[in-house]
């Protein structure tokens, strides 16, 4: 990826309208993050489907659910500026889809 992928990231979660619903997760990484991300698709799954032993998605259903939610950003901190700069929803669904087929290829 780059420098980024070594930030500390914070990720912001807004998964309904409502005001109330917005939370935030602290990540060493931004790559820690993007993984973040995946997992709490998949904890969503798991409350969906309590019965299924395994869960599987393709990349497709996790961009649908980013997409979904009503905000969903990560502020990244920039080393140089010593600043946090904030990525929206479509900069972070590019980036999982790099991490993934990085992943893919070892």
């Amino acid at each position: 990826m780059s420098a980024a992928s070594n930030s500390h990231t914070i990720l912001l979660v807004q998964p309904s309208h409502k005001p109330t619903s917005r939370t935030y997760c602290d990540f060493e990484t931004l790559t820690e993050a993007l993984e973040g991300v995946c997992k709490i698709y998949e904890e969503h799954l798991k409350e969906l489907n309590p019965s299924s032993l395994s869960i599987t998605y393709d990349i497709s259903q996790l961009f649908d659910f980013i997409d979904d939610l009503q905000d969903m950003a990560c502020l990244i901190f920039n080393r140089d500026s010593r600043a946090y700069e904030p990525k929206d929803k479509e900069w972070i669904k590019e980036k999982i889809y790099a991490l993934l087929r990085k992943q893919a290829g070892r």
